[in-house]
């Protein structure tokens, strides 16, 4: 039994469930592609405050990705989970992508087994198509170079200086005309990056969508799929129906995902990286046409990630970090431009709850006691 804090500011006692023993898949899963959104480990005894360089625990953060592919998973790297434009600066990045690409030799092909996040968040003063075309094309040949698949994140950059669709249109055009596989687009709400409101042209999501299937339809055979993160089910629904033949759908909504992926979406989530164990368990027995046991293994998970994905959405990385230490993933609750802070102690205390009822936390002990150094050492005694 632990004492934790609630969010209406009580103390409540709270008895921990028996841990759950998940197993790993003998069987690749094979009804639907699922990618992790991995976060990255930052070194303790680093300067990692606010604004300083990243500072990564490499060897931690390495091990981790063992972990979601030992699940089944593939790992999408180098993303918003990843703390890309909130910490984890391009040098960080790209060594972080050629670490990935190289720990992804030992489980198979890293095209196959590893999609990495090409930006413009090395190039802020980018003002000009051009230049940002040029910041996109320096990520991006960087992550090829690797053997990784490309995915071609928003960028805060073309968001502040396009006039419409052509601009995005020009853009994108130019990358996917020189991709040498096919890529995955992502569009990511402002929700995540409030920077990002009105990309593909519009601030009207219709209009928007409009404009980013005539960029799919003209481009299909250079587009492996396109992930989209609105938290919008009806939309994504919607958009799924109207795309390309041959063009996945990659669910981004880490409030909906059971329903989306159920019904024909692939996944490429931020909240894979905390739930890997009970993901794949979900998706081995929708692979077995066992949907009683998908829905056990996935319900519990949900609302822990509404938990961890609220307002401000964009701080879930915290949460995520969290039950990476909860977990015995890594040693330290610390993460890159301080964001270990971004939520509150009483935020904490409930992801550590639905975790426990989700079955995540698969030492009692561990948790309990490090929840427990976290409260104290937060004054809550």
């Amino acid at each position: 039994m632990i004492l934790l804090p609630t969010i209406d500011g009580r103390l409540e006692p709270y008895t921990q469930r028996e841990p759950v023993a998940w197993r790993r898949p003998n069987l690749a899963l094979r009804g639907r592609i699922a990618y992790a959104a991995a976060h990255v480990v930052a070194d303790p005894l680093g300067d990692n405050t606010p604004g300083r360089p990243a500072v990564v625990d490499w060897e931690t953060t390495m091990r981790f990705r063992r972990h979601l592919w030992s699940y089944g998973l593939r790992v999408a790297d180098a993303m918003d989970t990843a703390q890309r434009n909130m910490g984890l600066d391009w040098a960080a990045t790209g060594e972080l992508i050629r670490r990935s690409a190289a720990e992804a030799k030992d489980f198979g092909d890293p095209a196959e087994l590893l999609a990495c996040g090409a930006g413009t968040d090395h190039a802020p003063g980018a003002a000009t198509l051009a230049a940002v075309t040029a910041a996109y094309e320096e990520q991006a040949e960087l992550v090829e170079d690797t053997g990784a698949g490309v995915i071609l994140m928003a960028s805060r950059q073309l968001a502040a200086i396009a006039r419409g669709p052509d601009d995005y249109h020009q853009v994108y055009g130019r990358l996917l005309e020189q991709a040498r596989r096919p890529v995955i687009l992502h569009w990511l709400g402002e929700m995540f990056d409030p920077q990002l409101a009105g990309y593909w042209g519009s601030a009207d999501v219709a209009e928007a969508t409009d404009a980013f299937l005539t960029l799919i339809r003209a481009h299909a055979d250079k587009i492996d799929g396109v992930k989209v993160s609105l938290l919008d089910a009806a939309h994504e629904v919607g958009l799924r129906a109207a795309l390309p033949d041959g063009v996945k759908l990659y669910t981004g909504d880490d409030f909906n995902y059971p329903e989306l992926i159920r019904s024909g979406s692939h996944a490429l989530l931020g909240i894979f990286d905390a739930i890997a164990p009970a993901a794949s368990a979900a998706l081995t027995a929708l692979d077995d046409g066992d949907l009683g046991g998908y829905e056990a293994a996935f319900g519990p998970t949900v609302p822990l990630s509404r938990h961890i994905f609220q307002t401000p959405t964009y701080h879930y990385k915290t949460g995520i970090v969290f039950l990476a230490w909860l977990a015995g993933h890594q040693d330290a609750f610390i993460m890159v431009n301080g964001a270990q802070n971004a939520r509150s102690v009483p935020h904490l205390a409930e992801t550590f709850r639905l975790a426990d009822i989700a079955g995540l936390l698969p030492d009692p002990e561990l948790a309990a006691a490090r929840m427990t150094a976290l409260l104290t050492t937060a004054g809550v005694t």
